[in-house]
């Protein structure tokens, strides 16, 4: 039996959460230009509101978890905590995120991050069971913790410089789904998920994938175009990046593959989103 802590930060699906925070905190660094106390309680309210929301997700979720391999270990299926117990942690953690955000960010900011927990329990989650596309209409999860952090920095939803950073994260979150699909795809099957895996042979999903990399590394390279760079060291890091993201990732057009190949290239979109964000704040702070 694992420990309390291990058992609540695989509920709230901490890396996730802390990934959606730490977009947060980039959205609010690049609004403002500094690092200051303010910064504090917007994420943490992101961070509640992602970690309810996620907690949430494993319990709409816990019969199709039990069926998965993958999952079958997560809190709920594998008898670790009460589904009752998982809701009332999930309704708890988004009740004091609420609270934080709405402190930290105003009532657009707390509007957006409950926008972001309906769109992510009340639509995406519910589609998966219907459409292998649901991702496409999920990504939008992904575009709007920046767009809180902006918010939080005093900026406004219509200044084009965030919906340039809103439309980088909302392609990423594509082949980073389309990736951790094709590592899993039997195993949403086996769960009945509708799965693109049934649709698509792995090489031609890989491919679908990699233009959607393609895409994700254009987009990239627009930011600094809407205003979001002010150095040259700026440009040649995105740049760097996005060029190693399509480079490394062209073995996805191999003829042969096997989850090695799949779970590299899906470590490596993860760690250009890490890389873009940490460029991005060190650019806006220092020049």
């Amino acid at each position: 039996m694992n420990r309390p802590l291990s058992v609540f930060l695989t509920l709230i699906k901490i890396r996730i959460s802390g990934l959606v925070a730490l977009s947060t905190a980039t959205g609010f660094v690049l609004a403002t230009g500094q690092l200051s106390p303010a910064l504090i309680t917007p994420v943490l309210g992101i961070f509640l509101l992602a970690a309810g929301s996620a907690a949430l997700n494993q319990y709409q979720e816990r019969e199709l978890d039990a069926r998965m391999e993958r999952t079958r270990s997560r809190p709920i299926p594998s008898g670790q905590i009460t589904p009752q117990g998982a809701l009332a942690i999930s309704l708890l953690l988004m009740a004091v995120g609420s609270v934080v955000l709405w402190m930290g960010a105003g009532h657009v900011g707390l509007a957006l991050g409950l926008l972001n927990v309906l769109w992510y329990n009340g639509i995406y989650t519910p589609l998966k069971r219907i459409t292998p596309f649901a991702v496409i209409p999920g990504a939008v999860i992904g575009a709007i913790p920046p767009a809180v952090g902006w918010i939080a920095g005093g900026r406004s939803l219509l200044e084009p410089q965030l919906w340039a950073l809103a439309l980088f994260f909302f392609i990423w979150q594509i082949p980073h789904f389309w990736l951790l699909l094709l590592n899993f795809g039997k195993d949403y099957e086996k769960a009945g998920f509708p799965s693109l895996t049934t649709r698509f042979s792995p090489p031609q999903l890989a491919r679908i994938t990699y233009a959607w990399i393609l895409a994700t590394s254009l987009t990239c390279l627009a930011i600094p175009l809407y205003g979001l760079g002010h150095s040259y060291l700026v440009y040649i890091a995105l740049a760097g990046s996005a060029i190693w993201l399509v480079w490394s990732s062209r073995i996805l057009l191999k003829d042969s593959l096997n989850t090695q190949v799949f779970y590299l290239a899906f470590r490596e979109v993860n760690i250009f989103i890490l890389l873009i964000m940490i460029f991005l704040t060190l650019d806006r702070l220092m020049f």
